[in-house]
């Protein structure tokens, strides 16, 4: 974790993301209305923006108005116009049914109070055809093996310490998505072996210059406190009770065009 730039790695992370959800300009996105839920201050919306091309148009939303505004910023100064942000809540969005070819949702399910809602909502403004990416912070599924004491300790340190409303696991997530009826099977992974570095990557950008702690003590002692929590949440990831899901599916045809295909193959025979 030492080796690689911080940012760098971000990228190659979007990049196979792109993959596991077939997402590309090569594969048929170039021109793709694309939502990020969650987008923060837009550094995967416009890396985004940037590997479909100019004629795919990125939406990013968000509730922070200050994450809205420097995404907006950073889009303007980076010149790609084909970025754009909003303030919105992703368990009521504003958007019409059917609206987007790709929703990418990378580390914001975490945040949701209403994993149902924030499941429905995505695949509600999904296209018919179109491909739906996720990448979220999972605990084990505890239904064949409860959690122990100590499980349910570190959980509520994860869940107090990072003000996350709750985790639910890969399998409940994937539950969620089958019960909206909307889609087809969706492919699902657990990439802790892939991701983990990243928490000790985090730490190590975080507290390894010393003049952090000369010229901004109080910020640094801070930066110390969630190194340690970064830390605990590697060490959550290593022994099995946390997960990092992946999800990957596109939604099913339209009614009307599923038989309209249905009657043309028929004519066809």
């Amino acid at each position: 974790y030492k080796k690689k730039d911080f940012i760098e790695a971000k990228y190659d992370f979007v990049d196979e993301m792109m993959k596991l959800g077939g997402i590309g300009a090569d594969m048929g996105d170039s021109e793709a209305k694309v939502l990020d839920v969650g987008c923060g201050v837009g550094g995967t919306s416009r890396y985004l923006a940037k590997s479909l091309g100019p004629k795919a148009d990125v939406t990013g939303i968000t509730l922070s108005p200050n994450q809205v505004k420097r995404a907006t910023e950073l889009a303007e100064e980076q010149g790609v116009p084909n970025a754009k942000f909003t303030v919105m809540n992703a368990l009521e969005m504003d958007f019409p049914d059917n609206t987007f070819d790709v929703v990418w949702a990378c580390e914001s399910g975490e945040h949701m109070p209403d994993k149902e809602a924030y499941i429905n909502e995505m695949m509600r403004v999904l296209k018919p055809g179109g491909k739906f990416v996720m990448a979220t912070w999972c605990q084990r599924d505890d239904r064949e093996v409860p959690f122990s004491k100590k499980d349910e300790r570190d959980l509520r340190f994860l869940y107090e310490e990072w003000t996350h409303p709750y985790f639910i696991s890969i399998e409940k997530y994937a539950e969620l998505i089958d019960a909206t009826g909307l889609m087809n099977e969706v492919t699902t992974a657990d990439w802790v072996d892939e991701t983990i570095a990243s928490w000790r990557h985090s730490v190590w950008v975080g507290i390894y210059d010393p003049r952090g702690f000369i010229f901004k003590p109080t910020k640094y002692l801070k930066c110390v406190r969630d190194a340690y929590c970064l830390e605990r949440m590697h060490r959550a990831f290593k022994r099995g009770l946390m997960q990092y899901g992946m999800f990957a599916a596109t939604k099913k045809a339209a009614p009307v065009a599923a038989a309209a295909e249905k009657a043309e193959k028929v004519e066809s025979n």
